[in-house]
């Protein structure tokens, strides 16, 4: 008798990177929000060889929000695409 193999791309397989996919999305929008608070308490203690690398670190944190949204966007957008 022939051993039955599931293929990779099963819907439970399917579902599960899906989710793997949302996760992530959710990640990356929640890390947005994170470096902006970080780029605010960053600015405030991180003061002490100079007040201006205080403000060029914490400008440098609050860089990487934009980058977190978008990449959750792509994320989210990328995983209503695979569940049609």
């Amino acid at each position: 008798m022939a051993s039955i193999t599931t293929p990779v791309s099963t819907p439970t397989a399917r579902n599960t990177n899906l989710e793997v996919i949302r996760v992530l999305s959710h990640i990356c929008f929640v890390g947005g929000f994170a470096s902006i608070i970080a780029s605010i308490l960053v600015w405030q203690f991180a003061k002490t060889p100079d007040a201006g690398h205080g403000e060029r670190f914490g400008i440098f944190v609050g860089l990487w929000a934009p980058t977190f949204f978008a990449l959750s966007d792509r994320l989210d957008r990328y995983g209503k695409a695979k569940r049609v």
